[in-house]
């Protein structure tokens, strides 16, 4: 099994630390042959709304040619990949699905972070108890807009330290763990939220009852460190993940495939759809 991470962010996210090839170095040093860069993604805000937890599309231009100059410069060394990570927001799916296209983006992986779009500012990681099921919902519409590789961090909404396991979550994690069966889509086994989990001596995510249920329907699971900077990317934390990991019966994956966005707007544009 090779040793892969496909989910790693940048300072343009206003959020991480370290250049683009510091994070290449210390993969390398820790042995890691896939690098898959998967920033917080820009998304066009007809508002004029500007983010703050993501880069702006403005600085798209420099984060695609930095990671495309590393990925040169280190092809001997190490395979990089260029992506990022996303959110579903409906009525700006088209918008990123063109964007995709146009920047030949290897892949996009699936952080359902916000209710709507970030304008609203409801976080699903410390949400109200009347946007649980919201968060279920938007993911199943994500997952089956066929533009993700995988679903980050599937548990996020139990970093909310006031929600507790009830049937709403339970019958929620059932349904993503199904629809990504159906999908054959993998889910992320997050090594920042283990790190998180083992600080605060909470199960928040990666969340044991959650692996519980994806072994009932033997996903796909695949690691993600989620490096916000460089010394994430250990291997020593990347190993005790995939022992962690390999006590559910999951299937454990080590690579995604390119996403077509082409062959998606294509089908999309022959049943006349809208996300």
């Amino acid at each position: 099994m090779k040793q892969t991470n496909f989910h790693t962010h940048t300072w343009r996210c206003n959020h991480a630390n370290g250049s683009d090839e510091e994070y290449v170095l210390e993969a390398i040093e820790n042995d890691f042959e896939v690098l898959g860069f998967a920033d917080h993604c820009c998304w066009k805000y007809d508002s004029g709304f500007v983010p703050w937890i993501r880069m702006k599309e403005q600085e798209f231009p420099h984060y695609k040619s930095s990671i495309m100059n590393l990925k040169k410069k280190y092809a001997k060394d190490i395979n990089i990949r260029l992506g990022m990570e996303a959110e579903y927001f409906p009525d700006k799916m088209d918008w990123m699905l063109d964007f995709c296209i146009d920047e030949d983006i290897d892949y996009l992986i699936f952080g359902n972070h916000y209710y709507q779009s970030d304008e609203t500012g409801i976080y699903y990681g410390s949400i109200e108890p009347e946007y649980v099921q919201s968060y279920f919902d938007s993911c199943i519409e994500g997952m089956k807009t066929g533009m993700y590789a995988y679903l980050a961090h599937p548990e996020l909404i139990m970093r909310n330290k006031y929600l507790g396991w009830n049937e709403t979550v339970e019958i929620g994690f059932h349904r993503i763990c199904q629809t990504a069966k159906e999908l054959d889509m993998p889910l992320e086994y997050n090594v920042l939220g283990m790190m998180y989990n083992e600080r605060y001596k909470v199960d928040a995510y990666p969340n044991s009852r959650f692996w519980k249920i994806a072994s009932q329907y033997r996903n796909k699971a695949i690691i993600g460190m989620d490096s916000h900077q460089p010394f994430d990317l250990n291997k020593t934390n990347y190993m005790k993940a995939l022992d962690n990991l390999s006590k559910y019966n999951v299937e454990i994956i080590d690579d995604i495939k390119r996403v077509d966005y082409l062959a998606i707007k294509a089908k999309k544009a022959l049943n006349n759809l809208e996300f």
